[in-house]
């Protein structure tokens, strides 16, 4: 018989190595190295196995296949994200900031759910069974029965850590869907290290994500998120599981963005948007107008953006302030935009459209604590920029949106429609956009320009009062 042979794990980044080492090579993390206690055959690291396998059966690319079974949230937010609700027997990986409405959001699930008549099971090992009654009654979801030892809704709660305690709970009675908060407090007792390292997260995750295969079982585990805003423990954990989401948020705003990285049964550009109020996370329709709160139609660098998240359009503030710099480097800070991104405009901006702004410095912010991610909003950080730096305010009742090429000009930009429905519904008259003859709106102008010399041709004729440029 072969001799097992040891090997060695980062408990930082999960890679494997031969031999012990004082740092990782592969995240340069030191004292990260500690020896795997499941030691892996001499036979499977190399050379012929002593077992044959039985042959698996293949199939045709052609064939019946259905689309697959799903549950309903009744959280329109979280089905939008999700694809169109909870599919059975999938895994589904949520990772947030701490604080940021993780457990809220779970427990609200586990309400709607359970009004629903689905039955959940909520496992934690964060908290115990009386800190999930007191949020409940605080979200308003007993009634006032916070005496009440028995609930007329199917759900069970538990207080745990073990996985094969978990495992054998779910196998004994499988509910439809199944809440682990979080992964990082959960151990196998077989596998000599603390909870949160990466052995015990892959191993817990891998027997939980088995269970939920076979029942046919929804499971969904919660995450802690590092410093550098990524999943801790593994990457595999984020290969092993069928979707993952991301709550995002800031500290300083009430609202909550929902974001899926990784979805196999639907799209992953979509965002869910929620309120978090003292009641609870609400469910926010019309997105636009919560980050559009406080704008100001004639404030000098103050832009409306019109994005689109997934098949969202979302209108959002782009605020920007130019000033003098009595710095050798002048400074550029970005909230809320890739800060490559304004390197390359300002460049483009300086070298193509003859606009000084290397001796100032540039402050960026998009108002609300929202991301913006897509290109398309090259065209409303331009003219943030120009509007600052001249001192002057952006056209009147105008939205703006257009990708900006090295070459100064600019792009077409996908669902031009969309942006300017949206833009319509809350009222603005006028979008400043790329050449494109097939869009249009019922009750919004536009002003197509190809250049950002056109750019600063409309906005010095706004500033003079010249009307409104090339209306089409």
């Amino acid at each position: 018989m072969a001799k097992p042979r040891l090997q060695y794990v980062c408990q930082q980044c999960g890679a494997l190595h031969g031999k012990w080492a004082g740092r990782c090579s592969q995240c340069n993390t030191w004292n990260s190295i500690n020896r795997d206690p499941t030691p892996v055959a001499a036979h499977k690291l190399g050379g012929r196995s002593a077992h044959k396998g039985t042959a698996v059966a293949m199939h045709t690319l052609h064939g019946e296949s259905t689309p697959p079974p799903r549950l309903a949230s009744g959280i329109k937010e979280l089905d939008r994200v999700l694809g169109g609700g909870i599919v059975t027997g999938s895994a589904v990986l949520l990772g947030g900031a701490p604080g940021i409405g993780k457990s809220t959001l779970l427990l609200q699930l586990t309400y709607t759910l359970a009004k629903n008549n689905i039955a959940t099971a909520y496992f934690t090992g964060e908290e115990s069974i009386e800190q999930i009654r007191m949020r409940a009654q605080r979200l308003g979801m007993l009634d006032g029965k916070s005496t009440s030892t028995t609930s007329p809704l199917p759900i069970r709660l538990a207080s745990a850590t073990n996985t094969e305690d978990i495992c054998a709970a779910i196998e004994s009675d499988p509910p439809p869907v199944v809440i682990i908060d979080s992964i990082q407090t959960m151990y196998l007792p077989q596998i000599d290290s603390v909870p949160g390292s990466v052995n015990q997260i892959r191993g817990s995750a891998f027997e939980l994500i088995r269970v939920a295969k076979e029942k046919g079982v929804a499971v969904i585990l919660t995450g802690h998120i590092t410093k550098e805003g990524m999943i801790a423990g593994p990457k595999l954990l984020e290969h092993m599981v069928d979707t993952v989401l991301y709550f995002e948020g800031d500290a300083n705003h009430h609202f909550r963005i929902l974001r899926g990285s990784k979805n196999r049964f639907g799209a992953t550009d979509e965002i869910g948007v929620f309120d978090m109020q003292s009641g609870g996370l609400m469910e926010v329709a019309n997105p636009s107008q919560l980050f559009l709160e406080g704008h100001k139609d004639k404030s000098a660098g103050a832009v409306v953006f019109a994005g689109m998240e997934g098949s969202r359009p979302i209108l959002v503030e782009i605020q920007a302030l130019v000033a003098p710099s009595v710095m050798a480097n002048p400074r550029r800070n970005v909230v809320g935009w890739d800060a490559h991104r304004l390197a390359m405009l300002t460049a483009v901006l300086e070298t193509r459209g003859r606009v000084a702004l290397s001796q100032h410095d540039i402050f960026l912010n998009v108002a609300g604590g929202v991301r913006i991610n897509e290109p398309a909003a090259d065209l409303a950080v331009a003219t943030a920029l120009l509007t600052s730096l001249q001192g002057s305010a952006p056209p009147s009742g105008a939205v703006f949106f257009g990708e900006v090429g090295l070459s100064a000009e600019t792009r077409r930009v996908a669902y031009p429609e969309l942006r300017l429905k949206e833009a319509a519904k809350l009222g603005f008259t006028r979008a400043i956009m790329p050449m494109d003859d097939k869009a249009a709106a019922a009750g919004i102008a536009t002003s197509q320009i190809g250049t950002l010399k056109e750019l600063v041709a409309v906005l010095e004729d706004n500033s003079n009062g010249k009307g409104k440029g090339k209306a089409r």
